[in-house]
C-alpha cells in the first residue's frame, strides 16, 4: 500500500467528542495519519491521484482500543489445570496463572504475543495495553513482545508485572525490566510502542517493594506509571497505605477495582487515577463486578479492557452491558451509551497517555486506525443509536478490513503481512511444551 490512501464509499462513524455519520464517506490517509474526512464525491475530486480502497458501503469505525490485557496468557486456552478445581480467586492464581507464567520460555513469550496480536487484527483491535509476566525470562522479555508488535503493525504499551511472589531477586529484576524498557521507548520514540511501570496485585506486593517501584518509576520518567497499580479483584485496593507507596495519580491505571469502599473510591477520585474494567474476566473468576456506575458518578474515568480474553472488544462491550444488568437486577444499569463511552471515549483518553496521536476516533490528525465491518442493518442507523447496533447487531466477526497507522493488516478477512498458519502451527507446538511444564 502506498504512503497515501483514499478510502471511499463507507458508512463512516467518526466517534470522538462529536460523533458524526458520513453516509457515503471517505477518509484520506497520508502516512500513518488521517489527513482529511468528508463525502466520497468531495474527496475523490480533491485527491484524484490517490490510491483508493472501496469500503463498498460497509460500516467504517476507528480501530478498537483494549485498555488492559495479558498476552502471556494465550497458551491457557484449552489447558487442563492439574489437581482439584479451584474454589476461589487466589487458588485460580496459584493453580493456573502462576504456574503458567513460570512455564514460559523465550519463544513462548514471543508467540503468545503474536497469536494475541493476530487475534486483535482479526477483530479490529489496533491498540492494546499489555501487562506481562514471565518469571523465568524477565530481562529482555518486553523487547520480545515489542518485536512482535512491530512485526504485526499494531500498537501496544507494555510493562512488566512486579511482584514479591518470586522472591526479592525476581522483584528487583521486574523493576529493572520496566525501567529498561521505559528508557528504550523514551530513546526511540517509536509511535507503535508505549511503556509504563507494571505492578501485580496488592496481595503479592510489600510496601517496601511498592516504595522501590515508585522510586524507580520517578527516576526513569515522571510519566511512567501508566499501567501500574494493577489490583486484585478479590481484595480491591487493599489498604490506602499501599496506594500511598504505590503512586496513585493521573498517570496511574488501576485494574479491576472490584471491591472498593468509599474511602478508596475517594482516593481514586482525588488522585485522578483511571480504572479499567474487564467484565468477562471478573465473571470467569467469580469475583463480582466493580461499582462502575458509582465510580463514574464520582468522576472517576473507567475504561474497558479484556484481561487476556479474546481481543474482540465488541464481545467485551456486550459483556459489560449485560453483566451489570444481571448483577443488579436492574434493566437501567449500564446503558449502551455508557458502554460506548468506556470502550471508545475513555479508552481513547487512556491511550493518549502513551502515544503521540489520538486513537479510537476518526478525525484529522489521528492515527489512521480504521476498520470495515460487513454490517448492513435492517433498521435505521444513526449516531444516536449506534451503541445499540453495536451491542445487539455487530461483532468482531463482522470485521473484514483492519488498517493500523495507514497500513492494511487485513483485507477481505485475509491477513496481508503475516503468515497466520505458520504462527498458529508454531504456537501449538510451543503450547504443548508449556502445558507439560505446568503439569
Amino acid at each position: 500500500m502506498s504512503s497515501s490512501l483514499l478510502i471511499t464509499h463507507g458508512q463512516v462513524f467518526t466517534l470522538g467528542q462529536r460523533n458524526e455519520l458520513i453516509p457515503d464517506g471517505a477518509i484520506y490517509v497520508e502516512g500513518d495519519t488521517i489527513a482529511d474526512i468528508g463525502a466520497t464525491a468531495s474527496l475523490v475530486a480533491k485527491y484524484p491521484a490517490a490510491e483508493r480502497l472501496d469500503a463498498g458501503g460497509k460500516l467504517v469505525l476507528p480501530g478498537a482500543v483494549c485498555g488492559h490485557t495479558h498476552f502471556y496468557g494465550a497458551f491457557a486456552r484449552g489447558m487442563a489445570i492439574p489437581g482439584r478445581p479451584a474454589t476461589n480467586f487466589v487458588e485460580i492464581l496459584e493453580r493456573l496463572w502462576w504456574k503458567l507464567d513460570r512455564a514460559l520460555l523465550w519463544d513462548d513469550v514471543r508467540y503468545s504475543a503474536l497469536v494475541c496480536l493476530v487475534d486483535a487484527i482479526r477483530h479490529g483491535t489496533t491498540t492494546l495495553i499489555d501487562h506481562h509476566a514471565s518469571p523465568n525470562v524477565i530481562d529482555g522479555s518486553l523487547d520480545l513482545i515489542a518485536d512482535a508488535v512491530k512485526e504485526t503493525g499494531l500498537r501496544a504499551s507494555l510493562c512488566y508485572e512486579v511482584t514479591d511472589r518470586n522472591g526479592e531477586a525476581g522483584a528487583r529484576a521486574g523493576i529493572a525490566e520496566n525501567v529498561r524498557f521505559i528508557r528504550r521507548c523514551q530513546r526511540e520514540a517509536d509511535p507503535q510502542l508505549g511503556a509504563s511501570f507494571g505492578l501485580h496485585a496488592a496481595l503479592t506486593l510489600s510496601n517496601q517493594t511498592l516504595e522501590a517501584c515508585a522510586a524507580a518509576a520517578e527516576d526513569s520518567s515522571p510519566q511512567s506509571w501508566g499501567a501500574g497499580g494493577a489490583t486484585d479483584p478479590s481484595t480491591g485496593l487493599s489498604t490506602p497505605q499501599d496506594w500511598g507507596a504505590g503512586g496513585a495519580g493521573p498517570n496511574t491505571i488501576a485494574v479491576h477495582c472490584v471491591h472498593l469502599d468509599a474511602f478508596e473510591k475517594d482516593i481514586l477520585r482525588e488522585t485522578e487515577t483511571l480504572v479499567t474494567h474487564q467484565p468477562r474476566s471478573n465473571m470467569n473468576n467469580a469475583v463480582g463486578l466493580p461499582d462502575v456506575a458509582g465510580l463514574l458518578k464520582r468522576g472517576i474515568p473507567v475504561a474497558l479492557g479484556n484481561d487476556g480474553f479474546s481481543n474482540n472488544m465488541f464481545a467485551e462491550m456486550k459483556a459489560a452491558y449485560l453483566a451489570h444488568k444481571h448483577n443488579s437486577r436492574d434493566p437501567q444499569a449500564m446503558p449502551g451509551d455508557v458502554v460506548m463511552q468506556m470502550a471508545y471515549g475513555n479508552n481513547t483518553n487512556l491511550a493518549r497517555r502513551f502515544f503521540p496521536k489520538p486513537v479510537g476516533e476518526l478525525r484529522v490528525g489521528a492515527f489512521a486506525d480504521i476498520i470495515f465491518l460487513d454490517y448492513h442493518p435492517t433498521t435505521p442507523l444513526s449516531p444516536g443509536n449506534l451503541p445499540w447496533h453495536i451491542l445487539f447487531g455487530v461483532d468482531g466477526a463482522h470485521v473484514t478490513h483492519t488498517i493500523a497507522s495507514g497500513k492494511a493488516l487485513m483485507q477481505d478477512r485475509r491477513l496481508t503481512t503475516l503468515d497466520e498458519a505458520a504462527i498458529t502451527a508454531k504456537a501449538r507446538e510451543l503450547a504443548a511444551g508449556v502445558w507439560k511444564r505446568v503439569g
